[in-house]
């Protein structure tokens, strides 16, 4: 067994480790990651050959975590591990954008890279872990790949920029990003900022790379070490260069003449369809010798060198006359117009329309039982601001069913979500949904999501701190060539056909989140700086759209949303709320209508009442104020009879609060029963409260006292109880029958019997 071990430090002195050569050994490459108490496993395999009409790359990443890694047991019925969390997805993308890129572009055979957390004390983030052990693991493989990369988090901490923070030290961060790159070029960024700068962010980039370099040439070191610098030899793709030639020379100028037309989305993809079909048919005629099938396949090769034509025409038409496939300059925006409360009954609605990209999103205001559940291996809690996605194939003009939400729509959300999140007041009370059904799509629909998201919640009447607006950014820059092109507001086919898809969200104020996937090498951080720059001036122009549509949150929550108020209480009056086994608390949601939750929380209980009207909440809040207030000696009670002894009668004064009506206290006359005054259960009885127990706490109630008292009323001596001194004399222990005279007591009575 060859096991190889390789460390490598972060900026404040933690260690990383990466093992390979002792488990999973029939894995094309496998590697166990360490840092503190947390462990991955990350392996990666690949078939031998392509599926035939392949021309894509087929990868497919998994990110796995183990309750037994924590442990814990899953939830559910089975007690077992079921299909992938939101957040093993989005861990899952994040690797997935790393990677892919790195593929040779001709190479298509199967790959399946699979990560799992095997330990977790819940102290170091093990997402931010996953690039590094899946690269690792490639690098012990001999699957084609360009060079390794990484992946780190950086934080940014009381100023300081802190790569692969804990989870205890990101409670105080104001950023949050995730950076895969190689040892030279950023690959990928997402992450959430609490309004911070462009500068600040490219900071935390610039201190990512730093990291990251060690943790590609460690990898490098362990390929050579292993042998596996040199990689398997592939064909997976059969090349006419003849063909290429052919329809580059026929086709570019055509293809570029559409591109300069600045057609529709769909008029333009007719346009550019042609152009191949005509070829294909010309090519079919010059070619009757050749069989049906020999002609597929070369339809199947023109499709390929085609999509390079168009590539090139659009991209050249961008760098050498600035014209985009739509007709704008490269830093325009699209044609915008938006609409709230185009739905009569939704709390919020919204439409946000740019281009051909429209997003119609719904806000729907619940109360705490709403919230969301979260039970992931390191997270437990709950959610109260939701956003989801849909991306229906209707939008992009598609004749196929719809199907359930895929990593793409959960991806979409996520980031929009972290967008908008940090704009919803901590104190408001309500539990938020929104829902972005996206209705065209031709270019960042996730963009449009979080702009039509910030219409909803303020015609729904959320307090949101700032509108929020985003925009998706693109980048054409040529191999070797110092001229580049950054684009704002990019389509569809500029995502496709260009070297980067960046987009940021943000306030007027600074970024809010942002998503970055980069396609080509060198991207210097002055063009990066460039594009955020340009980035804010597009948001600032959307904004401007967007509060001319509503310049602030309503002032009123709609007719239909259910109101809801908050209190706080002692935390020791909170089981007197609730109530045995749920009694109370029960009880008097059913007697008033209202939905009534309680949390301790910072050592307070903290209740909310929600209900349809205000009726409800009134009537809630005074039963639940009722339980919680102190009774004051010498204050008078409308009280319910619960209960008749022979001394008295217990009266609860107020909800959850007994004390005893002693039968003296009931009349100034002498009574023998309580049955005499004519009180029974259930009866309603004015009494005064005349003293507590500072001992014990309970309360005497007195009647009579509300009583006019009888002319001539002699109030009776009591007899004074004996001190325990004064008992009488006790027969002196000697004089008491020796125990050993006494028999045992059941024989005393057998006898007696």
């Amino acid at each position: 067994m060859n096991v190889i071990t390789k460390t490598v430090s972060l900026p404040d002195g933690r260690t990383i480790s990466i093992e390979t050569g002792k488990v999973a050994k029939q894995a094309d490459g496998s590697v166990v990651l360490r840092m503190g108490n947390t462990v991955l496993l990350a392996t990666v395999c690949a078939a031998k050959d392509a599926v035939p009409g392949t021309d894509f790359m087929p990868l497919q990443v998994d990110y796995k975590e183990q309750y037994s890694a924590a442990g814990r047991f899953p939830g559910g019925f089975t007690k077992r591990e079921g299909k992938a969390g939101d957040n093993e997805i989005l861990t899952s993308r994040l690797v997935d954008r790393v990677l892919r890129p790195l593929f040779p572009s001709n190479y298509h055979a199967e790959v399946y890279v699979n990560i799992m957390l095997l330990s977790a004390d819940g102290v170091d983030q093990p997402d931010a872990l996953a690039g590094f052990a899946a690269s690792a693991a490639m690098a012990c493989s001999d699957i084609p790949f360009e060079c390794p990369i990484s992946e780190v988090r950086v934080a940014r901490i009381n100023g300081e920029y802190v790569i692969n923070p804990t989870f205890e030290q990101m409670k105080e961060a104001d950023m949050d990003i995730m950076v895969g790159a190689s040892a030279d070029n950023i690959m990928m960024v997402e992450g959430e900022m609490k309004e911070v700068s462009e500068q600040d962010m490219i900071g935390a980039l610039k201190a990512a790379m730093a990291a990251i370099k060690p943790m590609c040439e460690l990898q490098t070191e362990l390929s050579k070490e292993l042998g596996t610098d040199v990689k398997r030899e592939y064909c997976h793709e059969v090349n006419d260069e003849d063909l290429r030639a052919q329809m580059n020379t026929e086709l570019y100028p055509k293809a570029y003449d559409v591109t300069k037309q600045a057609l529709e989305k769909q008029a333009r993809q007719e346009a550019f369809d042609k152009i191949l079909a005509d070829f294909q048919e010309a090519y079919d005629a010059a070619h009757t010798d050749l069989s049906e099938d020999e002609l597929e396949e070369k339809h199947a090769e023109m499709e390929r060198y085609y999509h390079d034509v168009m590539r090139d025409a659009m991209r050249r038409c961008i760098l050498d006359e600035g014209i985009r496939l739509d007709g704008r300059k490269t830093d325009e925006i699209r044609p915008i117009w938006c609409e709230v409360s185009p739905l009569p009954m939704p709390h919020g609605s919204a439409i946000f329309t740019r281009g051909e990209t429209q997003s119609l999103s719904t806000c729907t205001l619940g109360t705490k039982m709403d919230e969301k559940l979260v039970d992931d291996v390191l997270e437990r809690g709950y959610q109260r601001f939701l956003l989801h996605y849909n991306f229906p194939p209707f939008c992009t003009g598609e004749a196929k069913a719809q199907r359930g939400v895929g990593r793409r729509e959960i991806g979409h959300g996520h980031l929009a979500w972290r967008g908008l999140k940090g704009q919803i007041p901590e104190d408001f009370p309500y539990t938020v949904r929104l829902v972005s059904q996206i209705l065209e799509s031709n270019g960042s629909s996730s963009m449009a999501t979080v702009c039509a998201g910030t219409l909803a919640l303020m015609d729904a009447g959320v307090p949101m701190k700032k509108p929020v607006s985003g925009i998706a950014m693109g980048l054409i820059k040529n191999p070797g060539e110092e001229k580049y092109a950054v684009l704002s507001d990019i389509l569809g086919d500029e995502d496709h056909l260009g070297d980067m898809d960046f987009k940021t969200t943000g306030t007027r104020d600074g970024l809010t989140a942002t998503q970055m996937d980069i396609k080509c090498d060198g991207l210097s951080f002055e063009i990066l700086e460039k594009a955020l720059m340009q980035a804010k001036a597009g948001r600032e122009h959307i904004l401007k759209c967007i509060t001319d549509t509503i310049a602030e949150p309503r002032a009123e929550l709609k007719p239909q949303v259910p109101r809801i108020v908050q209190l706080e209480i002692p935390k020791e009056f909170i089981g007197a709320v609730i109530g045995p086994g749920g009694k109370i608390i029960q009880q008097m949601q059913e007697d008033t209508g209202a939905t009534i939750t309680i949390d301790e929380t910072d050592g307070v209980g903290k209740v909310q009442v929600s209900a349809p009207n205000k009726d409800a909440i009134d009537a809630a809040l005074g039963k639940i104020k009722a339980i919680v207030a102190i009774p004051e000696v010498g204050e008078v009670y409308e009280g319910t009879v619960r209960s008749i002894m022979p001394y008295g009668c217990f009266v609860e004064i107020m909800p959850g609060k007994d004390g005893l009506l002693h039968i003296s206290e009931i009349d100034w006359k002498r009574l023998e029963t309580v049955e005499e005054a004519g009180i029974k259960e259930g009866d309603k009885i004015k009494v005064k409260l005349m003293e507590i127990d500072p001992k014990t706490g309970k309360y005497k109630l007195s009647h009579r006292v509300l009583l006019e008292k009888p002319e001539g009323y002699v109030e009776r001596e009591r007899r004074p109880r004996p001190e325990r001194g004064e008992r009488g004399d006790r027969r002196p222990r000697g004089d008491r029958r020796p125990r050993g005279d006494r028999r045992p007591r059941g024989e005393q009575r057998h006898n007696e019997e």
